[in-house]
C-alpha cells in the first residue's frame, strides 16, 4: 500500500474530523443587534424625563461628556495610526452613549428611584459592551462567541499537541487523521527580536516517513493587533488546513504562525527598526529553525507567505526584499508600503526619522531597484464591503510581461489601489500576479475566506506534493467592459 493510500485510509476512518459547527455571531446577525435593542432600552430608563434642571442642565451636561470622550478617543487613533481603516460610525456613536451613560449614572443617582438607579448602573457595563461590539466590527478579532472565549481564557487551539508527541508519532509513521500543531519556542539569536511563542502545523504526511519529507512551508502573519494564535483562532486556518488535506491524500504545506510584533500592540510592519528587528526574526530566526527542527525544504520555491491586513504589507515586502527565501505570497487587504500613520509618522515611529530605511523597506522602492524576478508570484486579496456577489472577481492580472489592468473606476480602497499599483509594478518586474476583489469587511472572517479560496493556488505554486500548479485565475469581465487580453508568463 502507498504512503497516499494510507494516509486516505486514515482520513476517512475519521470523517467527523472534517465538519465543525459554526459558533454563533458577534459581528454579524442577531446577537450584536439585540444587544443594541437591550441597551437603548435600558438607557431610556435610565435618563428618564425627570425635573426641569435634568433635561434642561445634566442631560447636555452627559452629552458633551460622551462627545469630549470620542473626541479624545478619535484623536487617539488617528495620532497614533492605530488602523488603515476608518472606523464604524457606530464605534463612535457607542463611545459618546457610553461616557454620556456614566455622567447619567453619576449625576442623577442622588434624586433617582431605587430602580432608576439600578437601571443607570446596567447601563454602563451595556453601554461598554456595545462599543466593544463596535469595536470588534471595525478589527473583526472575535468573529464568534466561542473564539472569544478561547481567546480570553486561553483555550486549548485546534489540533494542540506537543513537541514530543509529533516527534514520537513521526518516528513510529503514526498517521494522524487530521494535522498537529506545534507550540514552539524559536531561538532569537540572529536577530535579537524579543517574541512571544509561535506556533506549527505539521500535516499528516509529514508522519508518514522518518526523516519526513522535505515539505513546503507558508509563514503566517496576522494583523497589527496580534498574536501568534489568530490566524488558528480567529482565522480558521487549522480547519482549512486539515479539511484541504484530507481533499489530498494528507498532502498540505507546513505552516508556521510567527510573532511579528513580540507584543499585542508593537507594530513592527515586519521591519527591522526602533520596535525591533522583526524582520530579521522572520527571515534569520524562523526560516532556519523550520529547516532544522522539522526537515522543511530549504529551497525558496517551497516557502512562501500569507499575509492579513499588516500581514499582507510584510507579505509582499518580505518577499521582494528577500527574493532568495520565498517565491510566493498572498497580500490579504495590505498597504502600499508600511504603515504608522502618515509617511512622515511612519519614517519616525518605525524608522527613528531615517527616510533611508523606510525606502529600504518600501516595496515600491525595493522592486524598483531590484529589477527583474524569477519564479516569483502573488496573489493579491482586496476586500469590497459593497459587492452583494459571493463570486470573487479577479480585476487585475499581471504576469512577467506586464500584461493586464484594472479600470481605475473600479478603486474601492485604498487597499485596492495598493493591490494595484503593487500588482502592476510587479508585472512589469517579472512578479506573476492577481488582484482578487471578493465581497466583505476588513476583518478576520475576510481574511480566513481570502486564505481558505487561495489556499490550492498556494499550495500548488509553492511544490506541494499531490496537489497540481494552477495559473493565477483568469479575470471575471464585467458585463460592460470588454475581457482584458491575457497572455501566459513564462516559467
Amino acid at each position: 500500500m502507498t504512503t497516499s493510500t494510507t494516509i486516505a485510509a486514515t482520513l476517512l476512518a475519521d470523517p467527523a474530523g472534517s465538519f465543525r459547527l459554526q459558533h454563533l455571531s458577534l459581528m454579524h446577525g442577531w446577537l450584536p443587534l439585540t444587544a443594541q435593542v437591550v441597551t437603548v432600552v435600558v438607557l431610556v430608563a435610565a435618563v428618564g424625563w425627570r425635573s426641569r434642571r435634568w433635561r434642561l442642565a445634566w442631560l447636555p451636561t452627559a452629552i458633551g461628556a460622551g462627545l469630549a470622550l470620542t473626541a479624545v478617543t478619535y484623536g487617539y487613533v488617528s495620532s497614533e495610526g492605530l488602523a488603515g481603516d476608518p472606523a464604524p460610525k457606530l464605534l463612535w456613536i457607542w463611545t459618546t452613549v457610553s461616557g454620556a451613560a456614566l455622567i447619567v449614572l453619576v449625576a442623577g443617582w442622588r434624586d433617582a428611584r431605587w430602580w432608576r438607579r439600578g437601571v443607570s448602573v446596567l447601563a454602563v457595563p451595556l453601554s461598554v459592551l456595545c462599543t466593544a461590539l463596535a469595536l470588534n466590527l471595525w478589527v473583526g478579532y472575535f468573529p464568534t462567541v466561542q473564539t472569544a472565549w478561547n481567546q480570553l481564557t486561553a483555550g486549548p487551539l485546534p489540533d494542540q499537541t506537543d513537541q514530543a508527541t509529533v516527534v514520537a508519532m513521526q518516528h513510529a509513521r503514526k498517521i494522524p487523521a487530521r494535522g498537529s500543531v506545534v507550540p514552539v519556542n524559536i531561538s532569537s539569536a540572529a536577530s535579537g527580536f524579543k517574541h512571544r511563542g509561535e506556533l506549527v502545523y505539521l500535516p499528516p504526511v509529514w508522519f508518514a516517513s522518518d526523516p519526513p519529507a522535505a515539505l513546503p512551508t507558508l509563514m503566517m502573519i496576522g494583523g497589527e493587533f496580534n498574536t501568534p494564535a489568530d490566524w488558528l483562532r480567529a482565522g480558521n486556518a487549522i480547519k482549512t488546513m486539515d479539511d484541504f488535506a484530507a481533499r489530498h491524500a494528507g498532502n498540505a504545506p507546513v505552516l508556521v504562525f510567527v510573532d511579528s510584533g513580540g507584543a499585542f500592540n508593537n507594530d513592527t510592519e515586519c521591519v527591522n527598526g526602533s520596535r525591533g528587528n522583526a524582520a530579521d526574526h522572520l527571515t534569520k530566526d524562523v526560516v532556519p529553525f523550520m529547516e532544522d527542527t522539522y526537515g522543511v525544504s530549504a529551497d525558496r520555491a517551497n516557502w512562501g507567505i500569507v499575509g492579513w491586513s499588516m500581514g499582507g504589507t510584510c507579505a509582499v515586502d518580505l518577499t521582494v526584499m528577500h527574493p532568495e527565501t520565498f517565491s510566493a505570497f498572498e497580500d490579504i487587504a495590505g498597504d502600499l508600503s508600511p504603515n504608522s500613520g502618515t509617511k512622515a509618522q511612519t519614517i519616525e515611529r518605525l524608522f527613528g526619522g531615517s527616510a533611508a530605511n523606510y525606502a529600504a523597506f518600501d516595496p515600491t522602492t525595493v522592486m524598483t531597484r531590484h529589477g527583474r524576478y524569477a519564479n516569483t508570484a502573488g496573489l493579491f486579496a482586496v476586500n469590497d464591503a459593497t459587492a452583494a456577489s459571493a463570486t470573487p472577481a479577479v480585476v487585475n492580472v499581471n504576469n512577467a510581461n506586464g500584461l493586464g489592468g484594472r479600470d481605475a473606476a473600479s478603486h474601492t480602497n485604498d487597499q485596492a489601489t495598493a493591490a494595484d499599483s503593487l500588482c502592476g509594478l510587479g508585472g512589469t518586474n517579472g512578479i506573476d500576479c492577481a488582484v482578487v476583489t471578493q465581497p466583505g469587511k476588513h476583518d478576520w472572517p475576510f481574511a480566513a475566506k481570502a486564505f481558505a479560496d487561495a489556499l490550492p493556488w498556494l499550495a500548488g505554486q509553492i511544490g506541494t506534493p499531490g496537489v497540481p500548479r494552477q495559473s493565477l485565475p483568469l479575470p471575471v469581465a464585467p458585463a460592460t467592459h470588454a475581457a482584458p487580453t491575457i497572455a501566459s508568463a513564462a516559467k
